[in-house]
């Protein structure tokens, strides 16, 4: 009788791909600050544009909020914002878990990526403020279209070389659970949000990640 064939396994994920604000990085207090100022400026309701604005990238919150203004204001009121995130850091620090799980994805040699809604600039002035280095940044400048739209996704699973359906996408906003969805990865959501898995906080991804499947 033939010997069996030795059974083998893989893993379930092949790369994380990790949303900035409110998933790597605890940015709260600035965004809601830096938003509430913006709203005094420009004649929104503060409480209108905290509604709508989680996952959006910066400009799609001003033409929600602000219908009526033509693209040359909705241009400047959009810089308007962003200058001033850009240098509120005062409390943007790294999500619980952000750092030890980054530790494991080196140590485990697992690829991974941050996708964000923010621009190159706010991206990395943030992440250097919470302390996290990163191998693949895809901001929102390096995509024609933001969350929900799964660009950003399917290019940094394409920048590390991996099938996006082989990819954890982890995420705390509407928005951008949809946009992991349609690139067509598997997605947890934290902070409550419906997903595919549901995480409390970082601290859950590697177990996550040592989950194995057949080969």
């Amino acid at each position: 009788m033939p010997a069996e064939a030795p059974h083998r396994t893989t893993t379930r994920f092949a790369a994380v791909l990790l949303d900035m604000d409110g998933t790597l990085v605890d940015s709260d207090a600035a965004v809601e600050r830096s938003w509430r100022t913006w709203a005094r400026r420009w004649g929104a309701d503060p409480a209108a544009v905290l509604a709508v604005m989680p996952g959006h990238p910066a400009e799609a919150t001003v033409r929600r909020v602000r219908p009526d203004l033509d693209e040359a204001l909705v241009a400047a009121a959009t810089r308007d914002h962003l200058e001033h995130e850009y240098v509120d850091l005062a409390d943007v620090v790294a999500a619980p878990g952000a750092h030890e799980l980054v530790a494991h994805l080196e140590e485990t040699l697992t690829p991974w990526a941050v996708v964000t809604s923010a621009d190159t600039r706010l991206a990395r002035a943030r992440l250097g403020a919470a302390g996290l280095e990163f191998p693949v940044l895809v901001p929102r400048d390096m995509v024609t279209r933001g969350k929900p739209d799964p660009e950003g996704y399917l290019r940094a699973a394409d920048f590390l070389g991996v099938d996006i359906a082989d990819c954890l996408v982890v995420e705390d906003s509407a928005v951008g659970v949809a946009a992991g969805r349609a690139a067509g990865a598997v997605v947890a959501g934290l902070r409550g949000q419906p997903a595919d898995l549901a995480v409390a906080t970082l601290h859950d991804i590697p177990a996550l990640l040592a989950q194995e499947v057949p080969a």
